[in-house]
């Protein structure tokens, strides 16, 4: 049989799908993107091509590649909650000869924050406490919360929208002036959830990352911490390592099979130390930004999912917790030197504070990526010195 994976989104988790499949011996390796990104760079896929933003889109160029290629069976990746939804979309027309991995049946339901802390509190898994927000009614009962508090989307809807992927609200007189955006957003039919403020800086977020096969078996899986994010607090990995206590892995694991989530995912938590719980922030049911964390760190979730949708025999592999591993996104912690105050220490130890060290970008058998990367990096920077010199 003829096999493909096929990678949806170009960014750091793409990329580092298309490295673990390939040196793993996985040798067609597509990536489908709506514009050229770092991994559309890499010399380890067969080739790549940028298509529309639209799940008809996808569909169309999924049957041209099968098609064209004579795919017995294309294996998707998807790296954004979009992704995932327009694979539901598409899912009837797909399913015969594409693994999609995730649960058709309960994924909408699953992508809602709201719906994950109800399954927290049924497990006595501890979780911030939270409002649900899908109506002006919501938006005055926000006071009920303890400040600060969080306001997210329930679901993913800041792509392709111009709706807020998180604020922080410290007070009354801040929701005040959030409000009219609040109730804007709802007018057009985004939801929200509101949650309290854990607080606790970047170094209190811990992630337990699995693949549960679609006969509900957790076949592998890897846990660590964020070291830092980009931007402060409420921003996307740049550095992180490969330790967590068990009870992340133990609540992850409860979390996935109560919920019956097939695929790659990752319920993260946020250590409180007012009560000393790790308490539930969110499960992404896809790979994120840093999860070649677990690939450094023995563990082949990639690889996994590839054996698993065509009927390989999988290897249980025991992550390596011993040796620490940073890994590091050096254009976010470049931009963080430049933006937050007094990070030089935390700099200097993300980069190299591990017995291994790893960049999320550079490796030298594989080195435009890096390359277009700096670009974007040089550019960022001059912006941002731009910006300091005019007073923004």
């Amino acid at each position: 049989m003829k096999n493909c994976a096929l990678v949806l989104g170009g960014y750091i988790n793409g990329l580092s799908i298309i490295r673990e499949l390939y040196d793993n011996k996985v040798k067609d390796i597509w990536l489908f993107d709506t514009k050229k990104s770092i991994a559309t760079k890499s010399n380890k896929i067969s080739d790549y091509k940028i298509i529309g933003s639209s799940s008809s889109s996808l569909l169309e160029n999924i049957k041209i590649l099968k098609n064209e290629n004579e795919y017995d069976r294309i294996v998707i990746y998807p790296t954004g909650d979009n992704h995932l939804e327009q694979l539901l979309e598409i899912f009837e027309e797909i399913n015969r000869f594409c693994f999609v991995p995730f649960n058709e049946a309960n994924l909408v339901r699953s992508l809602n924050k709201y719906y994950q802390y109800q399954v927290c509190k049924e497990l006595s898994i501890p979780f911030p406490q939270t409002l649900e927000i899908k109506s002006k009614t919501d938006v005055d009962e926000l006071n009920q919360l303890k400040f600060p508090i969080l306001i997210k989307p329930s679901t993913r809807n800041d792509i392709g929208t111009d709706v807020f992927r998180s604020v922080f609200i410290s007070g009354p007189s801040e929701l005040s002036e959030a409000r009219e955006k609040i109730v804007t957003h709802l007018s057009q039919g985004v939801e929200f959830i509101a949650s309290e403020y854990i607080p606790g800086d970047d170094s209190n977020i811990y992630a337990y990352t699995a693949y549960r096969s679609k006969k509900g078996v957790i076949l592998n899986e890897w846990v660590g911490k964020k070291l830092t994010q980009y931007p402060n607090l409420f921003g996307v990995f740049s550095s992180a390592a490969n330790s967590a206590p068990n009870v992340v892995a133990t609540q992850g694991r409860l979390l996935l099979d109560k919920m019956n989530i097939h695929g790659i995912a990752e319920p993260e938590f946020k250590y409180d130390s007012r009560d000393e719980t790790f308490k539930l922030t969110e499960i992404n049911l896809r790979s994120m930004m840093w999860h070649r964390l677990g690939t450094l760190s023995g563990v082949n979730l990639q690889l996994t999912q590839w054996n698993d949708a065509l009927g390989y025999k999988n290897v249980q592999y025991i992550q390596n917790l011993t040796d620490r591993i940073h890994f590091i996104y050096f254009k976010h912690e470049i931009l963080n030197l430049i933006s937050r105050k007094h990070y030089w220490s935390n700099f200097t130890y993300n980069l190299f504070g591990g017995k291994i060290n790893c960049f999320a970008v550079f490796m030298l058998s594989d080195l435009k990526p890096f390359l277009f990367d700096s670009i974007a990096t040089i550019k960022s920077i001059i912006s941002r010195c731009l910006a300091k010199l005019n007073g923004n």
